[in-house]
């Protein structure tokens, strides 16, 4: 296991010892107002979305899983609102890291502060599940 910031993210998955099909990158992002995502993450974010790229960047490189943390209560123009309603970073991430070549390991997860995360421990739930299937 290796955590590493957002802003490491290039060396440590595409260029060093861990691009290799076996490795599982975990993104867990936030989306602000404007649906974008937090200063943090933004290099990373920006990074995926370069129009640039080969659509063979991450084949054979990584598996990857995303985990969207939302706030619904940031829109206020709406009268019904979900977690898939304030998870755009998320969702954009996860169809351009399979659109890049890479390989998903399990659904995208989405959740809402409005709720109070309620759906993070179902994904973490299944994250793990998968993880022991591949042990």
């Amino acid at each position: 296991v290796r955590m590493s910031k957002s802003k490491e993210f290039k060396t440590a998955l595409l260029e060093g010892p861990l691009a290799k099909p076996t490795t599982l990158a975990i993104f867990i992002t936030q989306t602000i107002e404007n649906e974008a995502p937090p200063e943090d993450a933004g290099a990373c974010i920006r990074f995926f979305k370069r129009k640039t790229h080969p659509e063979t960047l991450l084949s054979d490189k990584i598996q990857f899983a995303v985990l969207g943390l939302g706030d619904s209560n940031l829109l206020l123009d709406r009268q019904h609102t979900a977690a898939k309603d304030c998870n755009q970073v998320a969702q954009m991430l996860d169809v351009r890291l399979e659109a890049l070549g890479g390989q998903r390991f399990c659904q995208r997860g989405e959740s809402d502060e409005r709720t109070g995360l309620l759906e993070v421990e179902p994904w973490i739930d299944l994250l793990v599940e998968k993880i022991k299937e591949c042990l």
